[in-house]
């Protein structure tokens, strides 16, 4: 998985951060967790992304846009033989202080 932040909190006052994600074949996703202050927007630029939102697991293919209230498990994966994309909104900003945990976390699935 990589990511390019396209604009960072310190680029829009903390008020959204905008990220893009390439997720490679059958590969997990962060896990599921929320963020009790932040929603997140998705929107699959390419491939078709599985998203787990509460209790329930949805196939997204490309073009679909796709609304995480704060508060609301949450989780994506990609589960075919194809990359896939997807476009992230954090809102509020202050995204980027949580990337080291991430990367860490897919660190350890790597091993």
């Amino acid at each position: 998985m990589s990511s390019l932040f396209l604009a960072d909190g310190e680029e829009t006052g903390d008020r959204y951060a905008v990220s893009l994600w390439w997720v490679e074949p059958r590969s997990p996703g962060p896990g599921p967790h929320h963020h009790d202050e932040n929603e997140e927007l998705f929107y699959v630029i390419e491939g078709v992304m599985t998203f787990l939102v509460g209790e329930r697991h949805v196939d997204a293919p490309t073009g679909t846009f796709l609304r995480v209230p704060a508060g609301v498990t949450h989780d994506f994966e990609n589960r075919t033989d194809e990359r896939a994309g997807l476009l992230n909104v954090f809102v509020p900003g202050g995204f980027e202080p949580m990337m080291p945990k991430i990367q860490e976390w897919f660190r350890k699935q790597d091993s």
